[in-house]
């Protein structure tokens, strides 16, 4: 008589039995690095104030803060993933975490914008290393039916963080001096890195793929040329200026040159042959899409709660709670979406969900109700945690178990540079329409301070704090002014996502067919040709 056969799991048996204690400790990890970008949400406006409040950076300089980090991040994320695969996730991960400390520490303590936006560079090297790994240890711990779950979970981390990020940097900006928003990274990169020691397992690829540093290098000098002619753009309202074309044709090129490259290389940083299937590629544009547009609007949002309505750090933090609540609800449980209507309608709904939110800034003044807010930041967080759950999970089921460094770090590759270019362009956006709204307005200014005045509300605001009582004439025309900016801003940001919707009903599989009982689910997952 024959038994019947039992699959065998590939995951020893101590590892399956605290995989639940795993994905919370590669959480944890994950917090630090989604942390850092949310708090430094409410903290823009406090940086961009003078000094000894802030460092008085100017909009661009806020830019290029987030977007060093952003970029460095988006662009050293493949080759982490590979060194990951490689050398060991475990060992990747602790080293970017001790990295991202340091950066933290020493960003903490920066005496100028420049030194800022060096230091989160710094930040961003280390990141890179840890977020891919994250999802690449999560791959390997969990079995395949399990994994979109577990996905969900990760995914709801996102939501936590978001959450945590603007209240932590509301409390530390109402008690302490602005570095403090980057020094509170360090005592949790300490517990996480006490943990990892002690619960993950390591784990690395069996025939991993070869570096590539010339595809690093090239990807990065195009990216930081495209995002610099943008943000150049934006800050003379003008991108036609030939500083600013060439800027952003030399990055085109650059780029062209990198995917050039990479076709034609035997170890590619990025394998273009992944990109031959629709339905993954399309997986990887509706994430980019959906960053694309919050990234931008989160960055204008925070000048609409704290400078046009007047609401400190802390509320502003707060106001965003139904923003990272949704997440937390609705990520962990978009899989059963998926079960019943399939990534296409779950993905496209969710985009059109997020068009529509965006759209609603459109119709914000500085004295519409409040709860209005967050009605919108609540229905944003439902409409992204039903497009980052399914797109992970297709994107992550599209490669081997031994690839999942890979297929992170795309995945988180296109999220970072969707969202460096969603800030990119929209604060562009926004900088040009706000020039053009209050130059008109600048009359009263000295000759030498309107350039100043015109870069952001911020800055028409703090010259007007200087001109004394006939500056307070010009708190009018900047709030006027950059409410039309926000409203040109969102409407692009909506456009954007609605592009993503078309994208995901185009190519986006359907509901998936139900498995016979015994059968076993192919190992190159379900993204179809």
């Amino acid at each position: 008589m024959t038994t019947p056969s039992v699959p065998v799991s590939r995951i020893p048996e101590a590892v399956h039995r605290r995989r639940w204690a795993i994905l919370g400790v590669l959480m944890l990890s994950l917090l630090i690095v989604v942390l850092d970008n949310s708090i430094l949400n409410v903290a823009i406006k406090t940086i961009s104030t003078p000094a000894p409040t802030g460092l008085g950076a100017t909009q661009s300089e806020l830019e290029w803060a987030i977007n060093a980090y952003t970029l460095v991040f988006a662009g050293l994320l493949f080759t982490a993933g590979l060194l990951g695969d490689r050398i060991g996730r475990k060992k990747v991960l602790l080293g970017g975490l001790v990295v991202f400390g340091i950066g933290s520490a020493l960003a903490a303590e920066s005496g100028s914008p420049t030194q800022l936006i060096a230091y989160r560079a710094l930040m961003a090297l280390g990141a890179a290393f840890v977020m891919p790994a994250t999802l690449a240890v999560l791959m390997n711990v969990f079995e395949r039916e399990e994994q979109p779950k577990a996905i969900g979970i990760w995914a709801g981390g996102v939501g936590l963080a978001i959450a945590i990020g603007p209240i932590t940097g509301g409390v530390l900006l109402d008690h302490f001096w602005w570095g403090s928003v980057f020094l509170i990274n360090v005592p949790i990169v300490l517990l996480a890195v006490v943990l990892m020691v002690w619960l993950v397992p390591d784990s690395r690829d069996p025939k991993p793929g070869r570096l590539d540093p010339v595809g690093v290098v090239l990807s990065v000098v195009g990216l930081v040329l495209l995002v610099y002619g943008i943000i150049e753009g934006g800050e003379l309202a003008d991108f036609t200026a030939p500083k600013v074309l060439s800027t952003i044709i030399a990055g085109v090129v650059v780029l062209a040159g990198f995917v050039w490259f990479e076709k034609r290389s035997d170890h590619p940083s990025i394998d273009v042959t992944y990109f031959k299937n629709k339905v993954f590629s399309a997986a990887i544009a509706a994430i980019a899409l959906v960053f694309f547009a919050l990234m931008g609007v989160t960055f204008f949002s925070v000048f609409y709660t704290q400078s046009v309505r007047g609401y400190s750090p802390l509320q502003t933090g707060l106001l965003m709670l139904p923003l990272a609540a949704a997440q937390m609800i609705f990520a962990p449980r978009a899989r059963l979406v998926v079960d019943r209507f399939g990534n296409k309608v779950t993905t496209g709904v969710g985009l059109l969900l997020l068009a529509g939110t965006l759209a609603a800034f459109a119709g914000f003044e500085a004295d519409t109700p409040i709860w209005l807010l967050e009605v919108v930041f609540f229905l944003m967080g439902a409409g992204m945690a039903h497009v980052m759950t399914p797109t992970s999970v297709v994107i992550m089921q599209a490669l081997p178990r031994e690839k999942a460094g890979s297929a992170s770090a795309l995945s988180n590759t296109f999220r970072q540079v969707g969202g460096a270019l969603g800030i990119a362009v929209l604060g562009s956006v926004l900088s040009t329409a706000y020039r053009n709204g209050i130059e008109g307005k600048l009359g009263s200014v000295p000759a030498a301070l309107r350039d100043t005045a015109g870069e952001s509300i911020e800055a028409t605001l703090g010259v007007a704090a200087k001109l004394g009582p006939p500056g307070r004439a010009l708190v009018t025309p900047a709030n006027d002014a950059f409410l039309h900016a926000m409203h040109v801003t969102a409407l692009c940001g909506a456009g954007v996502a609605i592009i993503g919707a078309v994208v995901a009903f185009l190519f986006l599989p359907g509901k998936p067919p139900v498995a016979q009982q015994g059968e076993e689910q192919p190992e190159l997952a379900v993204v179809g040709e």
